[in-house]
């Protein structure tokens, strides 16, 4: 599998320009402790795992995003495929060619939505039924986008996903039809240096919270009376090439990301972060982050890593959020 050369080339000159904002260590803190590898993927089979949803019993559903599969991790490391996305022919997929898969939500009933980025028109999201029946497409998204993060509001029966190459936030009806663009800006955008911007997303305390890789930025854009976007507040930067997050409790304490520097960051409400995790734990090129309980899983895709490259799935301990 490739090295994806386009967009490693761009990370690297956006890490090169990024500054870290650390602050001091708080009681309030909660703890990522005791990390180990909980299972290995095969990075020559294109198994880069790329976003996470979480099983109730805390097994993981995986897109494994050069391989164009969805996998469930169970508590044990064992790995089975639920499905694969149909193989396209000549991708022109933004940045990167290849066709992968990306964003991953979860329905009550076990249905997984899953984005699929090709640059053609199979670009968009993608229903997998809990009857095992083939991934079909329920909405297409622009073929020069690159749709990402992927979240469920199903009360309200909409998907959200953060278009990493036009900037936007989408929204799209859960039974699929026309996307919508729900938010836009420069605040969303990627950069010269860096043409990827919205990554990361999720819905938490009435808004839509994004990362920005490029910018190295995580935003709040909050829900209007009637659903529409409010306006866009930048809540942390200074995050180096933030890719996906979660949030460690009820509160806006989120661990993150940084994918590049193969960093694991605990970012407090006041926008001020540390590093909890890093290469020594097993990261490599961290991609995203969910919190069951008092566990913490981290994907790691090894995007960038030269020799012996190692895409896994790591789990910690996480104590009690206090904020």
């Amino acid at each position: 599998m490739g090295r994806i050369p386009r967009l490693a080339a761009a990370v690297a000159t956006g890490s090169a320009l990024a500054v870290l904002v650390a602050g001091p260590a708080s009681a309030a803190d909660p703890t990522v402790t005791d990390p180990r590898v909980l299972t290995h993927f095969d990075f020559a089979a294109g198994q880069t795992p790329e976003n996470i949803a979480l099983e109730p019993d805390g097994a993981a559903d995986v897109t494994l995003a050069f391989a164009r599969q969805v996998a469930r991790v169970d508590r044990h490391g064992g790995v089975r495929i639920l499905g694969t996305l149909p193989e396209v022919q000549n991708p022109q997929t933004p940045n990167v060619g290849a066709a992968i898969v990306s964003g991953i939500a979860r329905a009550e009933d076990g249905t997984l939505y899953v984005n699929y980025v090709t640059g053609t028109a199979e670009t968009g999201v993608w229903r997998i039924a809990p009857d095992g029946s083939a991934p079909e497409q329920i909405a297409q998204l622009p073929a020069d986008g690159f749709p990402n993060g992927l979240a469920l509001d199903e009360d309200c029966g909409t998907l959200y996903t953060a278009d990493s190459s036009l900037g936007t936030v989408w929204s799209v009806p859960v039974d699929g039809g026309e996307p919508t663009a729900w938010a836009t800006g420069t605040a969303l955008e990627g950069t010269a240096a860096l043409p990827f911007g919205s990554n990361g997303l999720k819905l938490h305390d009435g808004a839509v919270w994004v990362s920005n890789t490029a910018r190295g930025t995580l935003l709040r854009i909050p829900f209007g009376p009637d659903r529409t976007a409010g306006p866009v507040e930048t809540r942390a930067t200074g995050l180096t090439t933030i890719d996906d997050f979660a949030f460690t409790g009820h509160g806006d304490t989120v661990l993150a990301a940084l994918n590049t520097v193969d960093e694991l960051a605990l970012v407090r409400p006041d926008g001020t972060h540390k590093t909890v995790l890093t290469h020594a734990d097993g990261l490599e090129n961290p991609t995203s982050v969910a919190v069951h309980a008092k566990t913490v899983y981290v994907n790691s895709a090894a995007f960038y890593v030269q020799q012996n490259p190692d895409p896994n799935l790591l789990l910690a301990r996480i104590s009690k959020n206090k904020d």
